[in-house]
């Protein structure tokens, strides 16, 4: 005999109905697929570029299970690996270098099922498979800027104050700056105390002239590397975004490096073409086996 009242089987029921709907996309699972994104500013993964996609997969004979597009790509469906390579060669030679062509894995699912966000459990790259990249940010590059950077605003703040000096010669980090007398040097000293952080200074005379030798101080050295890698970070988020993988991984490790997991990506030369636009990052194959992540 029940002895709950209606309303709380009811409950259990409806409660019971929703996990199997949620439940069911995990069923379907993955078939192949490729992804068209726009490779330059100004160009939007639009209708009209969803119309060019599905011409292109017609004139070659290539039947697609789906066409769909959002914000950032148009994602075409297809029954198997062979007629997912025939639809990236065809994509590629109708839409040229304006669009990147990308293999990918899609979920099976019915378009009612995803429609109530009814979304299979995102696996890992031990799962589900994908693209690790570990990447090194060039930081000898990061740091040469931000000394010409310096050497540049420097130039013109002693232009701004009209302060005669003889020049300013860069030797590696450092920058040294000639003067006909010492009276130049100091009022020079209290621009960069002013307007410049992050520099220590020496003094010193040579061959008739005054010198003052400008040097990052090793905290300067230190949060230009960590802002030069957290802006890598940033971009490396922005690329992958543009991929649409579900649950990347992007993150630090160690000083200089950052890991880039890509679950479900099959096209590895396309992922490391599109991370790799990022300006001052390194692509090195690193052995990980004998070599220390943390160093």
């Amino acid at each position: 005999m029940n002895r709950f009242p209606l309303w709380k089987n009811a409950l259990i029921a409806i409660v019971m109905a929703l996990g199997v709907v949620y439940t069911v996309p995990n069923l379907f699972g993955e078939v192949p697929a490729v992804q068209v994104l726009p490779n330059r500013p100004g160009l939007k993964a639009d209708t009209a570029l969803m119309g060019k996609v599905e011409e292109a997969l017609k004139a070659g004979s290539v039947r697609p299970n789906a066409v769909a597009s959002d914000e950032r790509s148009v994602r075409v469906r297809l029954s198997s690996t062979d007629e997912q390579l025939k639809a990236r060669d065809l994509l590629q030679q109708a839409l040229g270098s304006n669009y990147i062509v990308a293999l990918s894995l899609q979920s099976a699912s019915p378009e009612w099922l995803t429609s109530l966000h009814a979304l299979p459990m995102y696996l890992g790259l031990d799962l589900r498979g994908g693209v690790h990249f570990l990447l090194e940010v060039d930081m000898k590059t990061a740091i040469a800027k931000a000394v010409e950077r310096t050497q540049n605003e420097l130039r013109g703040s002693l232009r701004e104050a009209r302060i005669a000096y003889g020049g300013i010669t860069r030797q590696g980090n450092d920058l040294t700056l000639r003067f006909k007398d010492d009276d130049a040097r100091k009022k020079t000293r209290a621009i960069v105390e002013k307007e410049f952080r992050g520099l220590a200074m020496r003094d010193d005379e040579a061959g008739g002239e005054f010198r003052l030798t400008l040097s990052l101080t090793p905290a300067e050295l230190k949060r230009i590397e960590e802002q030069s890698l957290q802006q890598n970070i940033t971009t490396l988020r922005n690329r992958v975004n543009e991929l649409g993988v579900a649950e990347p991984i992007v993150a630090q490790q160690g000083p200089s490096r950052v890991v880039v997991q890509l679950p479900g990506v099959q096209d590895t030369a396309k992922a490391k073409d599109i991370l790799g636009r990022t300006a001052s990052l390194e692509v090195r194959m690193v052995d990980e086996e004998h070599s220390d992540p943390t160093s």
